[in-house]
């Protein structure tokens, strides 16, 4: 009892090693090893759903979107569908929240952010006199009737005719100064 008989433990058997998650370059978590054959099962997380909406907003087509989230086009309609279906107003909703932002801190005196906001609303009523602008009727350029074949082969005609008389009477001028 004396003697000091070694642990018959390992020494780190009482220590928990921290796992490590590797991130890639945009700050997703992605595994070495995959455990199981094929893709893994997609997440949609509050982040990415804020990501597809922005990119919406930028006007972004659907198959770039679903390549910058490396996911199949099919996937990012499965788990996104309520974030393309906004796709008319994202701009406008994307605008807003800018506006809205900068007016809270606006509100909270910073003035930088009031001077943002001018810029924002000046921006905006440019944007809606040129929408005015371009639905009303003065703007509306009238286009020229559409000519037929038919009609188009008749006036070349009559062009080709002009340009033959022309090109006589030049000739019987030239000739009768001779």
């Amino acid at each position: 009892m004396g003697v000091d008989s070694p642990d018959p433990r390992p020494p780190h058997s009482g220590i928990f090693f921290a796992v490590t998650v590797n991130f890639d370059l945009f700050g997703n978590p992605f595994v070495e090893k995959p455990r199981r054959r094929g893709r893994p099962k997609h997440e949609a997380t509050a982040k990415t759903r804020k990501r597809v909406s922005m990119l919406v907003a930028l006007g972004w087509g659907n198959q770039r979107i679903a390549s910058t989230l490396q996911i199949t086009l099919p996937t990012l309609h499965k788990y996104y569908f309520y974030e393309l279906a906004e796709r008319e107003a994202a701009r406008d909703m994307l605008e807003a929240r800018r506006l809205e932002i900068a007016w809270d801190m606006a509100e909270g005196g910073n003035v930088g952010a009031l001077r943002e906001f001018g810029k924002l609303l000046d921006r905006n009523d440019r944007m809606e006199a040129e929408r005015l602008f371009e639905n009303s009727p003065d703007a509306a350029v009238e286009k020229p009737e559409r000519i037929g074949k038919k009609k188009m082969d008749d006036l070349r005609a009559l062009d080709a005719d002009a340009d033959l008389m022309a090109e006589l009477e030049r000739e019987a001028s030239h000739n009768a100064h001779h």
